[in-house]
């Protein structure tokens, strides 16, 4: 009889549960690289948007707004410039493209977790990801229909950052269903890697095209994501339950959610709504107010809103920041751009990594946030002196601005998702999940935005403002981090700790 291939005999060295868990880590990744994937082409394509040469009347005329214009028939001729992005005022008006898609997300995310509570994640991820795609690709046909109309770019952004809500509350919920709190630091650090990995492929993507033909930058990454969805419809599993799976009871329930149990809890049974599902068995979903009385949201939220304020002003101006400081072409200036994003996955292991060693996330949040500071005015100062320079701060930068941004809305998303006032409650991950990161996106919207209103005053002033929000992340961490090396800390992870069956 012939000895079995190398990888079969390695497969069946695993459990059934084992290689479920497996395939749902690396599902869930995918999924989500898509999205990030799809958010990435507005930043790589400012460049193309407008540059320095000026526009011919024979090309375009009358380009206020793009209202009422009139243009030859093909897609704008000239090699620089699409207007109404041709103005002198261009700054402001990309970044409004911004923050429409960003503040779009950040009111969407409040609702979208409470929603994702009460549906199948499976459909609603789906329904996110078919649309998301069509609204990030409507954004590209605006190139090949000749669009120069500025509330149908905005249109596009804005309804592109509603649906993209559906993302994170359901991956972060069906991850936190199937893995329990043991090494839930580096698991989810690696598996939070698939934010750069998007931002990666999707400067790669649209940089292949932005000089070419710029619309198909953010075709091609809508009709990514839009297959994504149909796969996530064929293949998600939401829920170990689902599958009928023989695990041990608790709470006097017939299931085991992998989350397993905690000790009583003290949130009021008025922030409880039941829902009944199928047999008639009560499923409790959280409110809004009662997720906030969960010891450590409010300041991992407030926490979060200034990460990700310096996270995503990097994520959208830094290809066009380059193209000013470093005069390379947009294709060049987006590719050197997913540096940062590769810094960003190290960044993220590395936090998960130490936050699981010293059992204390806020500690190891405050611990990156002390030495991104120092760093960001560095490479204010020296990123000008060339490209070598340029790439080692990149990257090192990277590491320092993702790692506490990465371990709030992964581990500590989940950790507080999963607390033991919630008495074992898993329906409470969703919208816990949401008031983190919609908080955080709050910052997310803010801090592209600045970024455009002050970069006309210098770009030594931007960086200025994301040191002084990475300083205020800081701070809203102190009280945590006192309690957390104090011996009645709540925060810890000792003192969140459950017991695996």
């Amino acid at each position: 009889m012939a000895p079995l291939p190398p990888g079969i005999s390695c497969l069946i060295r695993f459990s059934q549960d084992q290689l479920y868990r497996a395939f749902i880590l690396v599902l869930t990744f995918l999924l989500y690289t898509t999205f990030h994937l799809s958010r990435k082409p507005i930043s790589i394509v400012k460049g193309e948007l407008h540059c320095s040469q000026p526009t011919t009347e024979k090309t375009y005329r009358n380009t206020e707004y793009g209202i009422g214009t009139e243009s030859s028939t093909r897609p704008y001729e000239t090699s620089c410039g699409w207007p109404p992005f041709d103005k002198n005022n261009y700054k402001q008006l990309l970044g409004a493209l911004d923050y429409s898609f960003l503040c779009a997300y950040a009111i969407g995310m409040y609702l979208s977790g409470i929603i994702g509570e009460r549906v199948p994640i499976r459909y609603y991820l789906t329904f996110g990801m078919l649309t998301s795609g069509l609204f990030t690709a409507l954004f590209g046909l605006g190139y090949f229909c000749n669009i120069h109309n500025l509330w149908f770019y905005l249109a596009a952004q804005i309804l592109n950052g509603l649906v993209q809500t559906t993302g994170w509350p359901s991956v972060v919920t069906c991850i936190g269903n199937w893995f329990g709190k043991e090494r839930r630091g580096l698991i989810m650090g690696i598996w939070n890697s698939h934010t750069s990995v998007g931002n990666i492929l999707g400067s790669l993507i649209a940089g292949y095209w932005v000089s070419s033909c710029w619309g198909l930058s953010f075709v091609v990454p809508g009709i990514i994501i839009a297959v994504m969805g149909i796969i996530c419809f064929l293949f998600l599993i939401e829920h170990p339950r689902d599958l009928k799976c023989n695990f041990k009871p608790y709470n006097n329930s017939e299931t085991e959610c992998l989350l397993h149990n905690y000790e009583n809890g003290v949130i009021p049974a008025n922030h409880i709504i039941v829902l009944h599902g199928e047999g008639g068995n009560g499923v409790s979903a959280i409110s809004f107010l009662g997720a906030l009385k969960i010891p450590g949201v409010v300041e991992f939220s407030l926490c979060l809103l200034f990460a990700k304020l310096v996270n995503y002003t990097f994520l959208f101006w830094l290809p066009f920041y380059i193209t000013k400081v470093d005069h390379l072409d947009a294709k060049k200036a987006g590719d050197l751009s997913t540096l940062f994003d590769v810094g960003g996955i190290f960044g993220g292991i590395l936090a998960g990594l130490i936050s699981d060693k010293l059992h204390k996330r806020a500690s190891t949040c405050a611990i990156m946030l002390l030495f991104a500071a120092p760093t960001l005015y560095m490479f204010s100062t020296i990123s000008k002196m060339g490209i070598v320079v340029t790439v080692v701060m990149l990257i090192i930068c990277g590491i320092l601005v993702n790692g506490p941004y990465s371990l709030i809305t992964t581990a500590v998303s989940a950790d507080l998702g999963t607390h033991k006032s919630l008495k074992g409650n898993a329906k409470a991950l969703s919208t816990v999940t949401a008031i983190i990161d919609g908080t955080g996106s709050v910052g997310a919207a803010l801090g592209p935005l600045l970024a455009g209103l002050i970069s006309p005053y210098g770009w030594n002033n931007v960086f200025y403002m994301l040191i002084v929000a990475d300083a205020c992340a800081l701070v809203f961490l102190l009280r945590l981090i006192r309690k957390e090396w104090s011996s009645d800390g709540p925060i810890t992870m000792q003192q969140t700790q459950y017991k695996e069956h």
